[in-house]
């Protein structure tokens, strides 16, 4: 076979359907990653145009452009569109379509539940964008602080909007963060150890890691703030035992780390792309490698410092103040090895490069006034004016859109497999530059001067007018900048001026590919020895072409790839991936019913939407499996691998693992908050506890112990099904004691206690009967003989889930019969 006859074959089997309607059912990542990066530009441009609106308000003092209801969606709705449905997703998008390609494979861990992430994204955006069109768009800004955005003072749907909305967009984060950790551990090409991996993969690492554990604490709080909105359940009412500080401790335990989850990836293209623009290698990898894991540690130790004016203690202020100066270090270590990368090499002013000297003045500034705002005695002064507005878009901004503006340039050709043509892009960086800084660096003086943000309007007499003016000329200048930008690109998308393949001649992986890339990525995977193979061997691409590599010849029209052993990167098994579906979309569809029945209060609804999701999760999961046995592969070189069925910890293990760490954050967070108010709200305790059940305890703790050893047991049974049966006992013992707490716990609607335990009960019975379909699914399975004792790699999946409901189910049980017993 001829690399001709090999690239057709890998074609027939890998393409997606053509037209517009491979876009509802292709679960190539490199279609996906196109796809993500597209909308998240869309809304990119609709949340520069409320940019815009908000400027042209405040341009001048007692402005009529926007009255204050409307001024306060246009602003709230700007923030969310910004940082949930741009920022990440960008992010997703760039990692979805690059990795698989710098790593050396040929897909992302599992391609249907990146489809899946990519469709809630679309569904729950597009549900905010409606709500702006109606009139009915979120107005109590984007971090929804109560008692406003409770239902006394915000009584109508516009709240609602945003905490299910972002709910439901937040599922795509979640899905894409399981996706790519999963695959930058396990899904590398041989010989890609962990030393060896491109540095863009691990930023995209601890990313995706911080994403596990960032977000649960936000989707926890949305949900509490959405209960207490529909069922007057009164976790952030002071008269009731709640505390509105318990939404800001949630939301901040998601918002600070949010920053660097922002910058992190920028970094991880400053670090990718500013070693090719100045000819060299990277300084200091490991040392970068260190400084963003130790940037991602302390990124969480820092909420409090959103705090400070909330009356928290002294020594509170004093711990945090001086963590909040602390992460400077790390992010120095980063900009120093930048710096020394450029001094070692001989620096290119191609547009990336203008957009990389960009960040750097841009982000130098941001971190510097985030220095002065982590001193307590100036945030108390700064706090909540425009000084605040403007460090957080220099940071973000800086740190963020300026080094995707340079990737997007640099990775540009390999988007397209053309070279520019029209010489836009100079203009656009200097009218974005110029805008920028212009528009607040006058936004720190103003706010210096007393300016608050979010208000709509001001007096002649504050003496704000002219700073103002000339912010609002700046942002003009800035929007029309990224418009020249966004023509650039489109301008070199349509005009069809083939280009070279490697045009920065780079060493990763991406470049040794034809560009734009197959669907397939690589003919054969390589064999990598160095950091940058490419480098190291420029006729790699046609090696790997002619088949010379793994996995190299076509087989059964199977969509095939190889994992290796996280650490040393040698080959650990074969991975056959699924083939196209609509799946994902349906699927996403039916959850966005069930989130629309919340949101329009059709509560009937609700049930009919989760059947039809367990339905669906049922179709999509039983197509996965085998019912012949498959025998050790060849995958070239001479080597053999066992089937991913066939070994105990396969991809749905992984899988599992990570999703399970963000909802084990979750439910720590729950936990979090049970303390919180127990300990520091008023109107503790509460009027009566839940009272102690022997009987309950017993049957719980029978079920806690009974469950996950009959699943250990079945894993190593050749009859696994009496053991299953035993499972599912226990199981539904654990469900039955958390159903009894939620009907047994004290009025829900008249204290917060009631409302936490009637959550936790709700927590714990959820998991029950999900654990009890998994268990029935795999009885199904067992019968239909899906599993033989060379394809297990089901039944650790579903021990993981039981060994989690049991762990919850102590606590909970802890939880709700512990004060009791004490009091």
């Amino acid at each position: 076979m001829n690399a001709l006859q090999r690239h057709r074959r890998l074609t027939e089997i890998w393409a997606s359907e053509r037209g517009f309607r491979g876009w509802f059912s292709t679960v190539n990542h490199t279609d996906l990653g196109r796809m993500f990066l597209v909308t998240a530009f869309f809304f990119f441009i609709v949340g520069g145009i409320l940019s815009m609106l908000i400027r042209a308000q405040l341009a001048t003092p007692h402005s009529a452009f926007a009255g204050p209801e409307i001024y306060n969606q246009i602003f709230t709705m700007h923030g969310t569109i910004m940082m949930f449905l741009f920022a990440i997703p960008t992010f997703e998008g760039l990692a979805i379509y690059l990795l698989p390609k710098i790593l050396g494979t040929r897909d992302l861990a599992f391609p249907r539940l990146t489809a899946y992430g990519f469709w809630c994204y679309v569904f729950g955006g597009a549900m905010l964008l409606v709500s702006m069109l109606l009139g009915i768009a979120p107005d109590g800004g984007w971090f929804m602080y109560p008692p406003l955005s409770g239902p006394l003072f915000s009584p109508g749907i516009n709240t609602d909007f945003w905490l299910i909305g972002i709910t439901f967009v937040e599922i795509s984060a979640i899905a894409a963060a399981v996706e790519l950790t999963v695959s930058i551990l396990k899904y590398r090409a041989p010989g890609m150890s962990l030393d060896k991996m491109p540095i863009f993969a691990w930023y995209a690492l601890v990313t995706a890691l911080m994403i596990l554990t960032g977000f649960p604490p936000l989707i926890l709080g949305s949900v509490l703030l959405e209960v207490e909105r529909a069922f007057g359940l009164p976790f952030f009412q002071v008269d009731l035992g709640g505390d509105s500080l318990l939404w800001q401790h949630l939301f901040w335990l998601f918002g600070h780390p949010e920053v660097y989850i922002i910058f992190l990836p920028a970094a991880g293209v400053i670090s990718t792309v500013l070693p090719v623009m100045c000819r060299t290698t990277l300084l200091g990898y490991g040392w970068i490698v260190a400084a963003a894991v130790a940037l991602a540690f302390l990124s969480f130790g820092l909420w409090v410092h959103h705090m400070f004016t909330t009356g928290i203690p002294h020594m509170g202020l004093a711990f945090f103040s001086a963590a909040s100066t602390l992460v400077a270090v790390p992010t120095g270590v980063q900009i120093f090895a930048w710096i020394g990368t450029m001094w070692k090499g001989r620096p290119e002013l191609h547009l990336p490069m203008l957009h990389i000297l960009g960040f750097f003045f841009t982000f130098v500034i941001g971190g510097l006034t985030g220095v002065m705002v982590a001193v307590v005695p100036f945030d108390w002064q700064a706090h909540d004016t425009a000084f605040i507005t403007a460090h957080l878009h220099y940071v973000l901004f800086g740190g963020f859109v300026f080094p995707i503006f340079a990737g997007i340039y640099y990775w540009l050709p390999h988007f397209t497999g053309r070279k520019r043509f029209f010489r836009l892009g100079e203009l656009a960086f200097g009218l974005i530059f110029a805008g920028f800084h212009v528009t607040f660096l006058a936004m720190h003086w103003v706010g210096l001067l007393g300016q608050r943000r979010r208000i709509p309007t001001y007096s002649p007499e504050d003496g704000w007018t002219t700073i103002n003016l000339i912010s609002s000329v700046g942002s003009f200048v800035l929007t029309i900048g990224i418009a020249v930008l966004l023509i650039d690109v489109v301008l070199h998308v349509l005009t069809a001026v083939r280009g070279r393949r490697n045009p920065w001649k780079a060493g990763t992986l991406e470049w040794a590919m034809m560009t734009p890339a197959p669907a397939y990525n690589f003919a054969s995977l390589p064999h990598v020895t160095s950091r940058e193979p490419v480098a190291e061997d420029p006729a790699l691409c046609v090696a790997l072409a002619k088949g010379e590599g793994y996995l190299g010849v076509p087989r059964h029209g199977w969509r095939e790839t190889l994992t290796v052993e996280i650490a040393s990167g040698r080959p650990d098994y074969h991975v056959i991936y699924p083939a196209n579906t609509r799946l994902p979309i349906l699927m996403s569809a039916v959850t966005g019913v069930f989130f629309l029945s919340l949101l329009l209060k059709f509560y009937w609804t609700i049930p009919v939407a989760m059947i039809g999701v367990a339905i669906l999760a049922w179709r999509w999961v039983w197509g996965l499996g085998l019912k012949e046995d498959i025998a050790p592969q060849g995958i070239g070189r001479g080597q053999e691998v066992p089937h991913a069925a066939s070994v105990a910890r396969s991809p749905g293990w992984w899988g599992t693992t990570f999703l399970l760490t963000a909802n084990a954050t979750f439910f720590g967070s729950l936990l979090f908050g049970f303390a919180f108010l127990w300990t520091v709200a008023p109107g503790w305790p509460p009027p009566a506890w839940l009272a102690p059940s022997a009987l309950e305890l017993g049957i719980g703790l029978a079920g806690i112990v009974a469950a996950p050893i009959a699943a250990r047991l079945a894993r190593r049974s050749g009859a696994p099904l009496p053991f299953l049966a035993i499972a599912g006992a226990g199981i539904l013992a654990i469900g039955a004691v958390c159903g009894a707490m939620m009907l047994r716990t004290p009025d829900p609607t008249g204290h917060a206690y009631g409302a936490t335990l009637l959550v936790l009960g709700g927590y714990g019975l959820f998991h029950a009967a999900l654990a009890a379909l998994m268990v029935a699914f795999l009885a199904a399975r067992v019968r239909r003989g899906f599993v033989s004792p060379l394809r297990r790699a089901e039944l650790p999946i579903v021990g993981l889930w039981i060994d989690y409901l049991a762990a919850i189910a102590l606590l909970i049980l802890l939880a709700g019969h512990l004060p009791g017993l004490l009091s």
